[in-house]
Formats: C-alpha cells, structure tokens, sequence
C-alpha cells in the first residue's frame, strides 16, 4: 500500500479542481505524520507561506526549528511553487461543548453550589442515558 504522500504527488494537481489552500490543507497530515498533524492544521495560504495553527509558543517554537525538514516534505508532495514558507501562529485554545443544566427542584435543597451542580450534571447524563436506552428497546 503507498503512502497518501506519493499519491497525492503522482496525481495531475491542475487537473483535480482544488485550490492550492486545500492541496496544501491535504498535504500536510502527509509531511509531518499523524500525531503533529493531529496537534497542528494549516488555516490559510497566503500567496507561497502557508501559515499553521499550532497550541501553544512551545510548540511554535519547536516547529519552527524543523521548518527546515517539513518544507522540502511538503515541496515533494504538492511540487514547487505552492508552498514555500512556513508561519506557526499559536491558535485560540478550544473547549469542548458544554451541556445545559436542567433546573430540578431537589437540587434547590442543596446549599453547595458546587454538589448541586454534580447533582444536576449527573442527573442530565442519567436522563440522557435512560432515553438512549429506551430507544434502543423500541
């Protein structure tokens, strides 16, 4: 089985339809691998710099040292002219999605803000889980 790198290179790129932003986009998890394409994501392509979010200075630090080992990995793939430069700009911490909190009138007998929010966060999840079951059972 080839690697989605020399596939990728051995395809007629003008012929394909895509732009260069999502060739480089798609290139990329190719160039630095699956556990720092799983930590990093190019976000846009300006002329020849393609510019990467990484999490944090350390890691723009770190990734900055080895531009010169993913440039000519990238230049490979994509061929040249497409991206030349590398930019890593530290992105916008994500959270994950919160749930909503169901107002119950037992949890007004709980003085602790802290145990009544448990108390409601467990008693949304048990709810959620009780419907799944009961979907299935129908």
């Amino acid at each position: 089985m080839q690697r989605a790198g020399r596939l990728v290179s051995g395809l007629k790129m003008k012929n394909v339809g895509l732009s260069s932003e999502e060739l480089a986009g798609a290139a990329w998890p190719a160039a630095v691998g699956k556990r720092l394409a799983a930590r990093t994501g190019p976000v846009r392509l300006y002329g020849a710099k393609l510019v990467v979010e990484v999490e944090d200075a350390i890691w723009q630090r770190q990734l900055l040292t080895l531009t010169s080992q993913i440039l000519p990995k990238l230049k490979a793939i994509l061929g040249p002219g497409i991206v030349e430069h590398l930019e890593f700009r530290i992105g916008v911490p994500r959270r994950e999605p919160q749930r909503a909190v169901v107002a119950d009138e037992r949890a007004d007998g709980i003085e602790d803000p802290i145990f009544q929010l448990l108390y409601l966060t467990s008693r949304t999840r048990s709810e959620r889980l009780a419907e799944e079951r009961k979907r299935k059972i129908a």
